[in-house]
């Protein structure tokens, strides 16, 4: 899938990018990581092929790497955005679906960086697509990325626990997301595969037995 290129040599250039979407905002720090973890054990509990797995693993990692292209200023707001703000952040899956785009050993998780923000019901953006309109690699994603983003401190709010953050991810399935990937990750949290910590900057941890 990725030619000449070594899984390692890959991994080394997704490293470098989080690096430098992470060094935009502090509160980003960690996230494409964890999300990335997180979108790859619900991969393998799915049983999907380890070449998917793989292709997941490096799309989540991949996924916010469109904020490159948004002002700091926005980024770095403390408190809520106006919703002229929004706007402009909503603008980051299209940038980032064109960066990897232009890198033809990414090319392949394209389909992530650019839906992951998609709904179920088809309310998502950018392109308001629905169910399975939305690759099953996007719509892992779109879970394990709201269930990071509740689960780590904010500015304008503390972080969720484990259990409120399912609640919510199970208040929005069949609308904001796909009800079985949601089903996944209420089974991981049964599991104990997903643990509260009191750590500021890593509200949960993964248990990967």
């Amino acid at each position: 899938m990725f030619d000449s290129v070594t899984l390692e040599d890959l991994h080394d250039i997704v490293d470098a990018l989080s690096t430098a979407l992470d060094a935009k905002n502090s509160y980003m720090c960690g996230h494409s990581e964890r999300v990335a973890e997180l979108s790859l054990l619900m991969a393998q509990t799915m049983g999907l092929s380890l070449a998917e797995q793989e292709r997941i693993h490096i799309g989540a990692h991949l996924h916010d790497i469109g904020k490159i292209g948004i002002p700091d200023a926005i980024l770095n707001k403390p408190g809520k955005l106006t919703e002229e703000e929004f706007d402009t952040i909503r603008q980051h899956p299209e940038i980032g679906g064109t960066i990897v785009e232009k890198i033809k050993v990414f090319r392949s998780v394209s389909d992530i960086v650019h839906h992951h923000h998609e709904r179920f019901d088809g309310k998502g953006y950018p392109d308001g697509l629905c169910g399975e309109e939305i690759s099953l690699g996007a719509r892992i994603v779109a879970v394990a990325d709201s269930f990071d983003a509740m689960t780590t401190m904010r500015t304008y709010r503390s972080a969720f626990g484990v259990c409120e953050a399912i609640e919510e991810m199970e208040r929005c399935k069949g609308s904001q997301f796909d009800p079985t990937i949601v089903e996944i990750l209420k089974r991981l949290a049964f599991e104990k595969k997903l643990q509260s910590t009191c750590n500021r900057d890593f509200a949960y941890r993964l248990v990967i037995a």
